[in-house]
């Protein structure tokens, strides 16, 4: 996906690279991204703090926004997050699909998921695109 791709180019710099994403795959559809969490992420009881975990599925569910429509114009409006189970230091998993698209809008879902395939959380966010002004 040239868009995505386009998109971590200079990721480095900005919130992406504070997090320490890692693109895994992308489509127009479904985009799967990754972090090795490490103490820096966790909380004061040694788990991974919920704003990471929100945060990355936020960033994965924008990008698959943006692979859905090819335009990176894209904020969110909503997000909604169940946290199911602890997640740890080490490997996770971020998996967001676009489920529902109407002119300028869009609804996404993802998860977070651990190397051992544990549900950590699940969201769903809607996203709208923005039109630049001329």
């Amino acid at each position: 996906m040239k868009i995505v791709e386009e998109m971590i180019q200079d990721a480095g710099d900005r919130f992406w690279g504070l997090l320490g994403c890692k693109m895994l795959s992308a489509t127009e559809n479904k985009v799967v991204i990754s972090i090795t969490a490490g103490k820096q992420h966790t909380n004061s009881m040694g788990i991974v703090h919920g704003g990471v975990l929100s945060s990355l599925m936020d960033q994965a569910m924008g990008m698959v926004a943006v692979a859905a429509k090819q335009i990176d114009n894209c904020v969110t409006t909503n997000l909604n997050i169940h946290y199911l189970a602890p997640m740890h230091q080490g490997e996770l998993i971020v998996t967001a699909e676009v489920i529902h698209e109407a002119g300028r809008s869009l609804t996404t879902k993802a998860e977070v998921k651990n190397a051992d395939d544990v549900l950590g959380c699940m969201a769903t966010a809607s996203f709208r695109l923005v039109i630049p002004k001329k």
